[in-house]
């Protein structure tokens, strides 16, 4: 078994390399690999993709990383190989992104990403740090998580859901911030699951067993 964390050279993947590599060693889920290789995301068993930064430059980098793009979407699609997308990674799931630009993503999650706006005008953007998930429907990957545990957040955008069945978890700020998104064999957080704590390690470690 090979988990591949996807490097399109945007963010730094070290805590997410060591978390992901920590739970495959603690659950049985073989190898973990971050690669910038499209023959490798091509043939890997379960496939990571990370982001920092904005939306339109992640998506540009993506589909400009020499093959790794079409590799992508073709396991995911074609493959059906398990998918995450973390923090802008997730967001990329979506139909649209409007940070900046219009700036198509993957489609694979009926919403579009637009610039948070708390209702609470004294909450400040970006939305940074600690906050409660608030749990809307089951699914493997939050086995073991309640509503109330902490996820671990940095981003001034939000995916403003078409189809909330395909909503998973939510937090307050101001108003609902998804969270946790998911369909078929794909899921994304809008949070950082390396840098949650327990919380975070137990779904990464869902993710590893999960087989959709």
């Amino acid at each position: 078994m090979l988990t591949a964390i996807i490097d399109y050279e945007s963010g730094n993947l070290h805590s997410a390399d060591k978390a992901f590599r920590r739970m495959a060693d603690e659950v049985g889920a073989g190898d973990v690999i971050v690669t910038s290789n499209a023959d490798v995301v091509a043939r890997a068993d379960r496939l990571v993709l990370p982001g920092d930064g904005a939306f339109p430059a992640c998506a540009e980098a993506l589909k400009g990383s020499g093959g790794l793009f079409d590799a992508m979407v073709e396991a995911v699609e074609t493959r059906g190989v398990p998918f995450l997308g973390i923090c802008v990674g997730m967001q990329l799931m979506a139909r649209k992104g409007h940070e900046y630009r219009e700036t198509d993503g993957l489609g694979w999650i009926d919403g579009e990403v637009e610039k948070i706006a708390p209702s609470d005008q004294t909450l400040k953007v970006p939305h940074m740090g600690w906050n409660d998930l608030v749990i809307e429907q089951a699914h493997p990957i939050l086995d073991g998580v309640k509503t109330g545990e902490h996820a671990y957040f940095v981003h001034s955008y939000q995916m403003h859901m078409t189809d909330l069945s395909q909503r998973i978890a939510h937090v307050d700020y101001g108003g609902d911030i998804t969270a946790i998104v998911g369909t078929g064999n794909r899921v994304g957080f809008q949070f950082h699951p390396e840098k949650s704590a327990e919380t975070g390690l137990r779904m990464i470690a869902n993710f590893l067993t999960w087989k959709p």
